[in-house]
């Protein structure tokens, strides 16, 4: 059974191409390597993953977004025997879910042998209520065969409201049970370590790249191989994924 990743939030600049990338490095060194596909319209960061071998799929039609461009997406999910990681942008965040939810996709590719594990991101600052309203529309939405994983971004500030945490938030505490995972992504501000990966990040390098980089200084790579477990080893906690 394919396990299809989809990366989804209405909110754009909050790292999902970076998450994306995430997800298909840690099923490249665990399982086979995945296939991996850009639907983002307007920013193709995931394309620009050259070592991830990222499909761009152009669902455009002049200036507007073709869902029907969507029933490709699908034809190449149904024809595939390793996992599939998806990479959507915040332009086409609306016609796709109700592609998804309206033609019971997660539904279909059940029936096919499939799994929809849905990842979407929460972010501090002023996108907070957002991201967070955000995450808490797409469990409402989607049916009970997905899963979800929640990444947490703490780039432009802390992520709580009012005192509370994500895990202490309304909309958490409601749809918990819709969460396989929480994903903590390093606050990439700090000097040493954010500013090593922010690097690595917008030279849309693998780790695995970066490690091998005699360009890099010893210690660059070895903070990087440390975040590097972090996340992984998040990623493995995560049983579905």
């Amino acid at each position: 059974m394919a396990k299809v990743h989809l990366v989804l939030q209405g909110k754009g600049g909050v790292g999902k191409s970076v998450i994306a990338s995430m997800i298909a490095q840690y099923k490249t060194e665990t399982r086979n390597k995945p296939l991996c596909i850009d639907t983002d319209p307007i920013n193709s960061s995931f394309y620009g993953y050259k070592a991830l071998d990222v499909q761009r799929l152009d669902i455009m039609d002049g200036d507007e977004i073709n869902t029907r461009s969507f029933d490709s997406l699908i034809e190449i999910i149904a024809k595939t025997k390793t996992d599939v990681v998806i990479d959507n942008g915040a332009s086409s965040f609306v016609p796709l879910s109700h592609y998804l939810i309206s033609n019971q996709v997660p539904e279909l590719l059940l029936s096919m042998g499939h799994e929809l594990i849905i990842h979407t991101v929460v972010t501090g600052g002023q996108a907070l209520l957002d991201t967070v309203n955000g995450f808490s529309q797409l469990t409402t939405q989607f049916p009970e065969e997905c899963k979800f994983f929640v990444w947490l971004n703490p780039y432009w500030g802390a992520i709580e409201h009012q005192g509370k945490s994500f895990e202490k938030m309304k909309a958490y505490i409601e749809n918990k049970d819709r969460v396989s995972a929480i994903i903590n992504i390093p606050n990439l501000k700090e000097e040493t370590y954010g500013h090593d990966l922010s690097e690595m990040l917008q030279a849309r390098l693998t780790f695995d790249e970066a490690l091998a980089s005699e360009k890099l200084t010893i210690m660059t790579r070895q903070r990087l191989k440390i975040i590097k477990d972090k996340i992984m080893g998040q990623l493995k906690n995560g049983a579905v994924i």
